[in-house]
């Protein structure tokens, strides 16, 4: 398990090369719950959305989700347990103000672009703060 990608895995990085060709920057890999070691795989901070990409096996795809029958006890735990943090993930995330777009490895990149591109159209973009030069009282 520890060979296994964390970020910028297959899926993904065709995702985010669409977004990029599409004129759209991100942060990748950003922590959006305050206090929280989690993180989504694409972010667009001043739209305050979020884009989780999930593995069908590491997530329990709904259609492509299988179980090794090798030590099946242990994986189903372990796979239930990852779909727990993801729905608590989910929670949390919208908590915080957050829309989140799940896409799913299996998914073709082209419309998961479209649908995040559709949900950026429908969140206004918070504006940037203020981080000019402030010069000290009576001085221009």
């Amino acid at each position: 398990m520890l060979r296994q990608r964390r970020y910028g895995t297959g899926p993904e990085t065709a995702i985010r090369r669409l977004l990029h060709a599409r004129g759209l920057r991100y942060r990748v890999n950003w922590r959006v719950i305050e206090g929280s070691t989690r993180s989504v795989d694409i972010a667009f901070t001043r739209a305050r959305l979020a884009v989780d990409v999930r593995g069908c096996y590491w997530h329990g795809c709904p259609e492509h989700g299988t179980v090794p029958r090798a030590n099946a006890g242990w994986w189903a735990d372990k796979l239930r347990a990852n779909r727990q943090r993801d729905l608590d993930t989910e929670r949390r995330v919208g908590e915080a103000g957050w829309n989140l777009v799940i896409a799913w490895e299996h998914d073709e990149p082209a419309s998961v672009v479209d649908r995040i591109v559709g949900a950026l159209a429908q969140r206004p973009e918070r504006p940037k703060r203020d981080r000019g030069v402030h010069t000290a009282p009576g001085t221009c």
